[in-house]
């Protein structure tokens, strides 16, 4: 499935999260971008870096960091996972994805790397 068709289907909410993530990823690099029915997969040499998973009223923004981040925003408690630390950070609209969330995307990319 291409961008273009995952995004026909899917809540206005959606579109304008994934456009300032990738904005944002492409200052780093080029990711590798997979649409799969439950969301968007973000990969670096093969390796996830981040996923962008539509919910109700947001998009749910999951990130692959190198250590335990402590922030209101963080929704769920990080699961460790061998050398990396999930965490999930609820996106309401793309103005949220500011420069701390911007620097967690930059450590999840460099984590891949």
């Amino acid at each position: 499935m291409t961008v273009e068709e995952y995004f026909s289907t899917g809540p206005s909410f959606e579109r304008p999260v994934f456009d300032v993530v990738m904005a944002h990823l492409r200052t780093l690099g080029e990711p590798f971008i997979e649409p799969v029915s439950v969301g968007v997969f973000v990969k670096r040499n093969g390796i996830r870096v981040l996923q962008l998973r539509p919910m109700t009223n947001w998009v749910a923004l999951c990130l692959f960091l190198p250590r335990i981040v402590r922030d209101r925003r963080i929704s769920r408690k990080p699961i460790e996972a061998g050398r990396a630390v999930y965490h999930v950070v609820n996106v309401r609209g793309p103005e949220e994805v500011d420069d701390t969330v911007r620097e967690w995307i930059t450590e999840a990319w460099d984590l891949a790397g």
